[in-house]
């Protein structure tokens, strides 16, 4: 079998694999050997998401997540043996699972571990250095992009404080309880060897969608300005570079 058919024969054989055990399926697919290798993997999946979502779990407690995870397993098996690359689409799961009801941060802490496994498997690249900003004037502000490092991932919430939620529950802090019940924003990149973290406001991560839209440092921060008129440009710009978002500029107009 080639690699490619291999390729599309998988998210078939997973869906077998791991239906619930009252679903109809196959002959050869009622063997009772095939029956242990079923919940084997079923485990190694559940183990997989475990490994991926520490902060839900931590959140939630082992019985919990579990069984959770195990209802994803079933409903969305994985369509790659890499386990690594498994769990993009646990947090919407969470979103419409009924047990997550009274839970409305869950899916929101859980994106914010996928985006944590993005970060870490995501290309190597040189950061763009902090000082960067001390040569920027008016003419590099109209007529440069920053480009965004390969690892770098943000995300807003306009009501739930998911950042600090996510960050008590990974650091495995005594109370995840946030200081106040505001929205808040997330900062996930990875300069080096290591994933870091921190809090970005509105318009920090406005900025970054702006950048990742193509667009110009002067509309950059145009945009950002407009979403957080009260935003510290200056300190915001520093976190970033200094957290290592930027990987290089390049010129996108002739300033001639």
């Amino acid at each position: 079998m080639t690699a490619d058919a291999n390729l599309a024969l998988m998210p078939a054989f997973w869906q077998a694999l791991l239906a619930p055990h009252d679903a109809p399926r196959a002959e050869w697919l009622n063997q009772p050997g095939f029956a242990v290798y079923r919940n084997t993997c079923t485990k190694g999946c559940v183990d997989a998401l475990a490994a991926q979502f520490p902060s839900v779990l931590r959140l939630v407690g082992n019985d919990w997540f579990r069984a959770a995870a195990t209802e994803h397993v079933r409903a969305q098996p994985p369509q790659d043996g890499r386990l690594l690359r498994y769990g993009a689409g646990f947090p919407p799961f969470l979103q419409t699972f009924a047990p997550a009801a009274g839970l409305p941060y869950l899916a929101g802490v859980a994106q914010l571990d996928w985006l944590w496994t993005q970060a870490h498997v995501a290309a190597d690249a040189a950061p763009l250095p902090p000082h960067a900003m001390a040569t920027w004037d008016a003419n590099t502000l109209h007529t440069t992009t920053l480009r965004l490092h390969p690892a770098t991932r943000w995300h807003w919430h306009d009501e739930l404080p998911l950042f600090s939620l996510w960050r008590a529950a990974r650091e495995q802090h005594d109370d995840p309880n946030p200081a106040a019940w505001v929205g808040e924003g997330a900062l996930l990149t990875r300069p080096h060897d290591q994933v870091l973290w921190a809090p970005l406001s509105a318009g920090g991560c406005a900025l970054l969608d702006a950048c990742a839209a193509g667009h110009t440092i002067a509309d950059a921060v145009h945009t950002a300005l407009t979403r957080e008129p009260e935003m510290d440009l200056a300190a915001t710009l520093a976190l970033l570079l200094t957290q290592g978002a930027f990987t290089h500029t390049e010129v996108t107009e002739d300033p001639t």
